[in-house]
């Protein structure tokens, strides 16, 4: 695979590039004819692969690729999954760069890296496993089944993907579902993902009088909606990181003592941590690592909080509405609907008279955990071991791809998350990047899991 990469690298990029330069903005509808045209793209990457057929699919949302190469039905079957969506760019003053004009210049390492809105998360992880399987295929080694299920919804929750598997059930047998969507631990210390949290994001409103009112006439005798939301989001959290709302912890399984020491084993550099990050301390739940803190714990966290006037200058305005987004990363057992219903329950319960609350629900989807004694996860382990030089650690992603869950109850067939990001890659923040080296390291490994996958 090596030397294939380094004959076709300059072919490569400008086809990852085809796709990179789309901007496929799933949370904006003015953007839907761009996610048309990139999963039309994706379709014609597939085909040009060696697909034997690939097409784009309605679903009630953003269409879904898929495409498949049958070699030998009695052969094991790896499916890949991947999202074609990508974040907004904003706030675009922060980009160095164009955030849909590709571009490989050094980063901070003086290493080369390619700077665009979804050159890791998720276009460029999901282009290797098409690149891997073109290789496979033309070199003669290919000894499985392949198919790709990519779809351009899971930036906004993948609200439609669970009713097109269910649909399509019949299409998407398979012995593995194949992730790069995640990132690892470093490149010093490679890792395979075996969970994920689920979410449960909500927008809460809060209305106070009909209309806005001049702060002078009425401020000091009306409440303020901006202050009172505020004053209701500081007491989800405790003193010691717990959230507040009754019934938050009830579903949650308390990890042994061995499990947390499995944990304890990957490396972890605290100054290092907080270096990266431009923070002096970190804050969380007490009792528990930064590591467990991400990675097994659920928690809340106020993603956006507006109301009122924000613009140039002055306007002294006692303002009718405010706003604010909310997520709550949740743990294996939490279920999201009945956190989104006790959530909104107690905000209705301790909101005051002298306002009114309304909590809508955004997105919501479950955690999942995979055995790390099957054949795939060893495997995969293989690879990383033989590419990376070092045996890769087990670890627990803090972040979520719901639809994976739904996916692994409605085909019975576990993911496998072999990604390939760092936390340096800044993924949904301006200035997203993905190192050369790991676009090249990523592709190896996928490669070698298919020669020891059986």
């Amino acid at each position: 695979m090596k030397a294939y990469i380094q004959e076709n690298e300059g072919r490569f990029l400008e086809e990852l590039y085809s796709l990179l330069r789309i901007p496929s903005i799933s949370a904006r509808q003015e953007h839907k004819p761009d996610m048309i045209r990139c999963a039309e793209r994706l379709k014609e990457l597939l085909l040009e692969a060696g697909a034997d057929e690939a097409g784009v699919y309605p679903s009630k949302g953003n269409p879904v690729v898929f495409g498949q190469k049958i070699v030998n039905p009695e052969w094991k079957t790896v499916m890949i999954y991947g999202h074609y969506d990508v974040q907004p760019p904003e706030p675009l003053e922060k980009w160095v760069s164009d955030p849909f004009e590709p571009e490989i210049r050094k980063d901070a390492t003086g290493r080369d890296a390619i700077y665009c809105r979804g050159a890791n998360d998720d276009k460029g992880q999901l282009f290797m496993h098409i690149k891997v399987f073109e290789y496979q295929l033309r070199s003669g080694k290919l000894h499985h089944n392949v198919k790709f299920i990519c779809e351009g919804e899971e930036e906004s929750g993948s609200p439609s993907l669970a009713d097109w598997v269910r649909d399509h059930k019949e299409w998407l047998g398979a012995d593995v579902i194949l992730v790069s969507d995640t990132t690892m631990i470093s490149e010093k210390v490679p890792s395979i993902n075996c969970g994920m949290r689920g979410l449960a994001y909500l927008e809460g409103t809060l209305t106070g009088p009909d209309h806005d009112l001049h702060s002078g006439h009425y401020g000091g005798a009306v409440a303020n909606p901006i202050q009172t939301l505020c004053d209701i989001i500081s007491i989800l959290i405790d003193k010691d990181g717990r959230v507040t709302i009754p019934g938050f912890y009830d579903d949650v399984v308390e990890l042994s003592a061995e499990d947390r020491a499995q944990l304890a084993r990957v490396p972890f550099d605290l100054d290092e941590f907080k270096e990266s990050l431009g923070v002096q301390e970190l804050r969380g739940e007490s009792g528990y690592s930064p590591l467990e803190r991400i990675g097994i714990r659920p928690c809340l966290d106020v993603c956006g909080i507006w109301g009122g006037y924000i613009g140039e200058g002055a306007k002294t305005v006692l303002p009718s509405v405010a706003h604010a987004k909310i997520s709550m990363r949740l743990v294996p057992n939490q279920e999201s609907a009945v956190i989104t219903r006790r959530f909104k329950e107690h905000l209705e319960k301790i909101a005051p008279a002298y306002c009114r609350i309304e909590v809508k629900p955004c997105e919501g989807g479950e955690g999942f955990l995979i055995p790390i004694s099957s054949s795939a996860f060893q495997a995969a382990s293989k690879a990383m071991t033989e590419v990376y030089g070092i045996e890769p650690v087990p670890s627990r992603g803090g972040g979520s791809i719901a639809v994976l869950a739904d996916m692994q109850k409605i085909l019975g067939v576990d993911p496998l998350l072999m990604g390939f990001g760092l936390e340096r890659d800044t993924i949904h923040s301006p200035n997203e990047s993905y190192l050369i080296c790991q676009f090249h390291a990523g592709m190896e490994s996928i490669s070698k899991f298919y020669e020891y996958y059986d």
